[in-house]
């Protein structure tokens, strides 16, 4: 069975020096192989074929078989990685926490410790604006909310 900790060096060789980044690497069973590949500007699928093509040099399929999809967290996805909340300071996010509760608002910062959203909140015609801190240790997973607007 491949490697999963190989498998992300030899990613990580292939984008050093780019604006990617890798975010998750699995390999499961009968060596299923899945890496998802992001970048502070934009993937396309030709980056994600050489990123393949790169990988099928480094693990010979003639001497372990696998199937492999190299590809991009979709917008469905939650966040897994500081970088990826850095890269979307500015968007709105509904960010789940650990209590069972959700937080909704614009991501405005994203550091080590965690995150801060802001919102504007309307109770009984009176508007209120409220910028909270999120610890990562509160979070459960945070995801982009997608409007069609």
């Amino acid at each position: 069975m491949i490697n999963a900790e190989e498998l992300r060096k030899a990613v990580e060789e292939k984008i050093e020096g780019t604006d990617k980044f890798v975010v998750d690497v699995r390999v499961k069973a009968g060596n299923h192989i899945t890496v998802l590949v992001d970048s502070d500007t934009s993937v396309i699928i030709d980056d994600c074929a050489k990123i393949a093509r790169h990988i099928e040099s480094v693990f010979d399929r003639e001497t372990e078989d696998y199937d492999l999809v190299v590809s991009t967290p979709g917008i469905d996805q939650p966040y897994k990685m500081l970088r990826q909340y850095q890269k979307n300071i500015g968007r709105e996010v509904e960010v789940s926490l650990n209590d069972k509760t959700t937080f909704t608002g614009k991501l405005v910062a994203a550091d080590e410790a965690g995150i801060k959203v802001y919102r504007k909140l309307k109770v009984k015609k009176v508007e209120t604006e409220e910028t909270r801190e999120i610890p990562f240790s509160e979070i459960k997973h945070t995801k982009e909310v997608i409007s069609f607007k």
